[in-house]
């Protein structure tokens, strides 16, 4: 501040020096002021926008980290919807083909498989509550929802990779071979007459939207490898190409 542009009542020179300290102060405490607010945010009490999510859809149930699998598949996943939707699944669960559930043929009921897409990289994660696909070449059949994930729905089919993330059970159990599947119990009955010269055969029944199936399974093993065993020697020795193996739930 220059001295000589303050204009008093009384100029005396003795209160000069104590009218600038004065006025010092009062600049000092204002820069002081202006340094403080420079560090408040702009719009206090409203929150910072959020990140964008970077899922496919907000619909989608959330991803977690997991380690490694340990369970590894791949193959050709389909979907399913009407009109198999709201009735009961091989589970006992209601199918509901908008919640994200698929059906595999051997891993245990309540398992969590996370499901991704090979020509998108999109990927889900599924509960397994049904039995199936039993087309030749599929690996799972997903939900209408679990499709609309992964951008299925159109092709009706695609390339997947299959990782476990938890099981309520064991991966061992009870697995079979089957053979075939008829609309006609007769012809299920006569198939059975014939295999079990050579194994334990058994017909399950099914009630498909379409009428009930009759199904006729080979064997009962320990193990997944083993039945995929016995499909390889029913191949060889008795020219069944298009066999499932499947594990066994409950009393079958």
């Amino acid at each position: 501040m220059n001295p000589k542009r303050i204009h008093t009542d009384r100029p005396d020179c003795a209160k000069l020096p104590h009218f600038l300290n004065w006025h010092l102060y009062l600049a000092v405490l204002a820069l002081l002021g202006a340094a403080g607010c420079a560090h408040k945010p702009a719009s206090a009490g409203i929150p910072a926008p959020q990140p964008p999510s970077t899922s496919n859809s907000p619909a989608f149930p959330p991803e977690r980290e997991v380690a490694p699998a340990t369970y590894v598949e791949r193959g050709v996943a389909s979907w399913y919807g009407a009109p198999f939707h709201g009735r009961k699944s091989s589970s006992g669960e209601i199918f509901d083909m908008n919640r994200f559930v698929a059906a595999h043929r051997t891993l245990p009921f309540g398992s969590i498989v996370r499901v991704t897409n090979l020509n998108n990289g999109k990927h889900t994660e599924v509960r397994i509550i049904d039995r199936g696909p039993f087309v030749e070449g599929r690996l799972i059949d997903l939900s209408l929802a679990a499709a609309h994930a992964i951008d299925m729905v159109g092709t009706g089919i695609a390339p997947v990779r299959l990782e476990l993330i938890t099981s309520p059970s064991p991966l061992t159990g009870a697995f079979s071979v089957q053979v075939g599947a008829f609309q006609q119990r007769k012809n299920a009955d006569r198939l059975q007459a014939d295999l079990s010269r050579h194994y334990p055969v058994f017909v399950q029944e099914y009630a498909a939207p379409a009428g009930h199936l009759y199904r006729v399974r080979v064997g009962r093993l320990a193990t997944e490898q083993a039945a995929q065993h016995l499909a390889a020697q029913l191949n060889r020795e008795r020219g069944f190409h298009n066999t499932f193996v499947v594990r066994l739930d409950g009393l079958q």
